[in-house]
């Protein structure tokens, strides 16, 4: 009887918080970024927004990118904007204006801009500027563009100064936080530039979070990222095991509304990987091996419950490890760090999850290591 009460409060517990998810503000971090500096400010944009648990980011390009570190990023469209509560657009410096990526999608929003559709909507701008000259001039150039939109302009303020290294030059402004992308031996952002974004991105998830019914959103549903998870797979070197047959009246996943649950353990081609108990029978590093194959094993899983289609997985929103261990061993956390970093290689932003990880005295099928994993998938 307790078990059925804690599964139901678990079911509960997991409809609050889809709940809650779906009253966050969805604040769109739209850049065009050339060698990635926009981008490095762009994670920290988003880092702060979803640090006040009030606003999700999505982070998309303006056009496609060749860069290894910007080619599966999602590409946005103009229609799509005004289904966000809030975007904050990074770009940058070209000559002291916007860059020609983000001028020529700002040239497509004429339509937008004739319905009125982005009046009202928070906005917000960033850039990577190269030697620094214009970057001001850049800022005021991106402000002047969404102005005439209607767009509710949030600047920076001064904020954060007391992290900045006054010994370097650092492209902190009003406007709009930037970095000088072009010194040589300094790390850029540097550390300084990026915690002024991670404010940015935190003030103004506030904003958006306020304003978030006060427009009207007259545009298509936001686009997630479709990427082809085939080719990324193939990238990555990473091939998923067909999905374990169920050793009893039981399934591989449920789906409940948008929330799909695994349960796996180390199986592969009908055998348990290094089974065992840690510290008897196998060590940390073969465990670790196990913990990959348990991993792959609910991916594979997962890619069977959206159909074939990775690029419908939303976000992972629980990983659950359980180890096979000796009383005193507290290092499951090690063990289980072998599968949220495949979930992240995999997924991206959208393998970021919560996560728990103990020990058992014993594991079913005598497995070192079983996974239970949750989804969120459209």
């Amino acid at each position: 009887m307790k078990k059925l009460c804690s599964f139901f409060i678990l079911i509960l517990l997991l409809n609050s918080i889809h709940i809650m998810a779906q009253n966050k503000a969805k604040i769109l971090v739209l850049i065009h970024s050339d060698n990635g500096g926009t981008y490095e400010l762009a994670k920290e944009i988003a880092k702060g927004i979803e640090s006040e648990n009030t606003a999700i980011p999505y982070i998309k390009l303006v056009k496609a990118s060749q860069n290894p570190n910007l080619k599966n990023i999602p590409v946005a469209t103009v229609d799509e904007l005004t289904a966000y509560d809030g975007i904050a657009f990074g770009s940058p410096v070209y000559f002291g204006n916007i860059s020609t990526g983000m001028s020529e999608f700002l040239s497509k929003t004429v339509q937008l801009w004739t319905n009125h559709a982005l009046e009202g909507i928070p906005a917000t701008v960033f850039m990577s500027a190269g030697s620094g000259a214009g970057k001001e001039l850049a800022l005021q150039a991106f402000w002047n563009s969404l102005a005439v939109h209607g767009m509710v302009l949030v600047s920076n303020g001064i904020r954060g100064t007391e992290e900045l290294n006054k010994s370097i030059p650092q492209g902190n402004s009003v406007l709009g936080i930037t970095s000088m992308a072009s010194l040589k031996d300094i790390e850029r952002p540097s550390k300084g530039e990026r915690h002024l974004a991670e404010l940015q991105g935190k003030n103004f998830a506030k904003v958006a979070f306020a304003l978030k019914d006060t427009h009207s959103k007259k545009g298509m549903p936001i686009v997630e990222n479709h990427q082809n998870f085939n080719d990324i797979l193939k990238q990555k070197n990473i091939i998923l095991p067909q999905v374990p047959k169920p050793a009893g009246n039981y399934q591989p996943f449920v789906r409940s509304g948008n929330l799909v649950f695994i349960n796996q353990v180390a199986l592969k081609d009908g055998k348990i990987v290094h089974p065992g108990k840690l510290g008897v029978d196998v060590n940390e590093q073969q465990v670790k091996e196990a913990t990959k194959v348990t991993m792959l094993n609910v991916i594979s899983v997962l890619n069977e419950a959206v159909g074939g289609d990775l690029s419908k997985v939303k976000q992972c929103v629980q990983l659950t490890g359980i180890f096979n261990t000796k009383d005193d061993y507290t290092k499951h956390a090690d063990l289980m760090n072998v599968a949220s970093d495949l979930t992240v290689d995999v997924f991206g932003d959208k393998g970021k999850h919560a996560r728990g990880t103990l020990g058992a005295s014993s594991i079913p099928v005598n497995s070192s290591v079983e996974i239970q994993a949750i989804f969120e998938v459209e």
